[in-house]
C-alpha cells in the first residue's frame, strides 16, 4: 500500500501526492472522524466539501465514504473499496473514527489491503494517529469516551498498527491542539513510550 501521512490538511508534499496515483483514480474520503457528539453538522460538511474539491483539482474523482452507511455489513463495505483506488482519512477525533472502522469491519478489510501494492492510504491528523499500534498516546487531546454511536459505549485502545510507537501531529505548530499535543510528548517521554513528532506541513509518504 501506498501511504501519504500529513500532520493537517495535505500537508507541504502535494506534487509528490499528485505522483502517487493516476490520473482519475477515484477515491473515497472517510470523514468520521468528524462524528463526536458535539460536531456541527454544517462545518462538518463544509470541511468535507472543501477536501473532496482539493483532491478533485489533482484530477482525482472523490466520493465520500461514510462508515455509518456499513455498520455491520462489513462485506458490503468490501465490495465498495474494491471499486476504489484508495482512501483519503481526515482529522478529527480518533477515537470516534476507531469505533466506526470498527462497527463496519474497515479495521479487517485495511488488513487485507496492506497487501495490496496499487492501493493509497491518505489523510492528516486522526487519520494518522490512527496508524499507531495505540491509541493511548493521545487520550488527552482526543475525547476517548465519546460514543456518538449507540451500538458501541467502550473505547477502543488499538490502533490499526502499522506502526508501533505514537504519532503526535501539530506539534510546535500554529494549531488548537498544540499545546495539548506538547503534554503528551512529555507524557510518552516519562513512560518510555516510543513516539514521533509531526509539525503541520510535514509529511511521511511510503510507497
Amino acid at each position: 500500500m501506498k501511504y501519504y501521512l500529513s500532520s493537517y490538511k495535505f500537508g507541504n508534499q502535494v506534487e509528490k501526492l499528485k505522483k502517487l496515483l493516476p490520473q482519475g483514480a477515484k477515491i473515497g474520503h472517510i470523514n468520521n472522524s468528524k462524528d463526536w457528539t458535539t460536531a456541527i453538522p454544517e462545518i462538518r460538511n463544509t470541511h468535507l466539501k472543501e477536501e473532496m474539491e482539493f483532491m478533485d483539482s489533482f484530477g482525482f474523482i472523490s466520493e465520500h465514504l461514510d462508515l455509518k452507511n456499513y455498520f455491520g455489513e462489513e462485506d458490503k463495505l468490501r465490495n465498495k473499496i474494491a471499486t476504489l483506488d484508495g482512501i483519503w482519512v481526515c482529522g478529527g477525533n480518533t477515537f470516534v473514527l476507531r469505533q466506526a472502522m470498527r462497527l463496519s469491519g474497515f479495521d479487517n478489510i485495511f488488513k487485507e489491503l496492506q497487501q495490496r501494492n496499487d492501493f493509497f492510504y491518505g489523510g492528516y491528523s486522526a487519520g494518522v494517529c490512527i496508524l499507531s499500534d495505540s491509541l493511548k498516546y493521545i487520550q488527552f487531546v482526543d475525547n476517548p469516551n465519546d460514543f456518538p454511536y449507540e451500538v458501541i459505549n467502550e473505547t477502543i485502545w488499538d490502533g490499526l498498527n502499522i506502526f508501533n510507537y505514537g504519532i503526535l501531529p501539530h506539534y510546535d505548530s500554529e494549531h488548537p491542539e498544540s499545546e495539548e499535543i506538547e503534554r503528551e510528548v512529555k507524557r510518552c517521554i516519562d513512560n518510555k513510550w516510543l513516539f514521533k513528532t509531526m509539525k503541520d506541513g510535514d509529511v511521511i509518504i511510503m510507497e
